[in-house]
């Protein structure tokens, strides 16, 4: 019964945040949350490695800065003791010319005392990456490379 709890304190979080409320969202989480989100910081700087609820807001902030328009799909989410895992699929809509970046992220989340103390993202970077440019970055990565015939 308590995974159950856990498993829909991350959801709630994640119902919040992706309404745009970024405060409801953090008093989901610790003060001394921690976030980390595998992606190339060259090209997302606003991902990468954030501690505590400042950092996240300004991550946060950031991101719905970015995009106009956020929705997401849970299609899986397990709950074991402490630690919650969940595969989202999420659509966003970029605020510079309305295009949709679509990705999946495994997420991972540990609680203490009813709130989210960490929570670690694993996506497709390079996939991502290529949808926020809206270049094909594998075609640029083989110009000039001889021909393999």
């Amino acid at each position: 019964m308590v995974e159950h709890l856990k498993r829909q304190r991350v959801l709630n979080m994640l119902e919040v945040f992706y309404s745009g409320d970024i405060e409801g969202a953090l008093a989901r989480c610790s003060d001394d949350i921690n976030f980390v989100a595998n992606a190339p910081v060259d090209f997302l700087p606003h991902l990468g490695h954030r501690r505590g609820k400042a950092e996240v807001r300004e991550m946060w902030q950031i991101v719905h800065a970015r995009y106009s328009g956020m929705r997401y799909e849970v299609p899986i989410i397990v709950a074991e003791g402490d630690k919650v895992a969940a595969n989202i699929r999420v659509f966003f809509r970029k605020s510079s010319n309305s295009r949709i970046v679509q990705f999946d992220i495994a997420a991972f989340y540990t609680l203490r005392d009813g709130r989210i103390t960490q929570i670690r993202e694993i996506m497709d970077s390079f996939d991502l990456v290529q949808q926020v440019l809206e270049r094909d970055i594998a075609a640029a990565l083989n110009e000039g490379k001889p021909d393999k015939s």
